[in-house]
């Protein structure tokens, strides 16, 4: 029975890895023009400040669903690797 689940969780795993890779590059490219020091003046860089405060609204937006679905990847990675060594394990005996 459980030679039947596997290709499921295979392709459950493959999903959610194509999911979080997909969120990981996604926070990749909303990263990628944030400013690693800004210089903040009140009247002259508003435009980058309100720009830079988007950003990081975004990214902690982002950030849960970036844990959440790392930590069903895991999970799944350890589920699946799991029933391979149990199958092996229950060949071989």
């Amino acid at each position: 029975m459980s030679n039947n689940i596997s290709p499921v969780l295979l392709v459950v795993w493959a999903a959610l890895a194509a999911c979080f890779l997909a969120l990981i590059v996604y926070r990749g490219q909303l990263t990628r023009y944030e400013e690693d020091q800004l210089f903040l003046n009140e009247n002259i860089n508003q435009n980058e400040h309100q720009q830079q405060d988007d950003i990081v609204r975004r990214v902690n937006k982002l950030q849960p669903l970036v844990r959440i679905c790392g930590g069903a990847v895991g999970a799944m990675t350890i589920g699946v690797v799991g029933l391979y060594v149990y199958n092996a394990a229950k060949l071989l005996m």
